[in-house]
């Protein structure tokens, strides 16, 4: 999705500073499934004031700068729901976590304990944010539906590194050569 659109839908949940927008791709209910830096954002910004899309008001503050607040217009409204209609594009998987676990027959079983350990405790801290930080008894039906899918698909992957550890384990590079081989057989299958 476009750094447009994406500020568009920010927006649309209600004024925001170009910060806020950031923090909403950072820790926020997005920060799950897109990201967007302070790089594209702020150009966006201006490209959609600029059209017309949102508008600029300064909120001024107590012995700081006015703050930049954007607003969506009704014709911002428009251009995203047109956004919104278009099919997205497929979704992709970029991990370091994964290919680190892809070249697993090279590290030491110690090592990927540890990386393992470190994830799980991640997906953990992950979920616990997630759910103390969802108060979503008034949110739309979309939010309420991609929150527990995100909370469905962390737990899945927790539960499968807790569940499936041995055999990656089995693979490390300073297992017993029977146990790779066995692990190399099962992954063939």
């Amino acid at each position: 999705m476009d750094t447009r659109t994406l500020c568009l839908g920010v927006l649309n949940r209600g004024d925001a500073s170009g910060y806020e927008i950031k923090k909403s791709f950072e820790e926020g209910l997005l920060a799950h499934f897109q990201e967007a830096s302070f790089g594209s954002i702020y150009p966006a910004l201006t490209r959609l004031s600029a059209d017309g899309l949102v508008v600029c008001h300064a909120q001024p503050q107590d012995k700081r700068p006015d703050k930049k607040l954007y607003s969506i217009t009704a014709s911002g409204r428009a251009a995203l729901e047109r956004a919104l209609h278009r099919r997205p594009v497929d979704d992709e998987v970029r991990s370091d976590f994964l290919f680190v676990l892809f070249f697993a027959h090279l590290l030491p079983a110690a090592t990927l304990d540890r990386l393992i350990d470190d994830r799980i405790t991640w997906y953990e801290d992950v979920l616990q944010r997630m759910s103390e930080n969802a108060n979503l008894d008034n949110r739309p039906a979309g939010e309420r539906f991609v929150h527990g899918l995100g909370l469905a698909v962390y737990q899945c992957a927790r539960d499968y590194l807790r569940e499936h550890r041995d055999a990656l384990l089995a693979g490390a590079a300073d297992a017993p050569a029977n146990a790779r081989t066995h692990a190399a057989a099962n992954a063939a299958e």
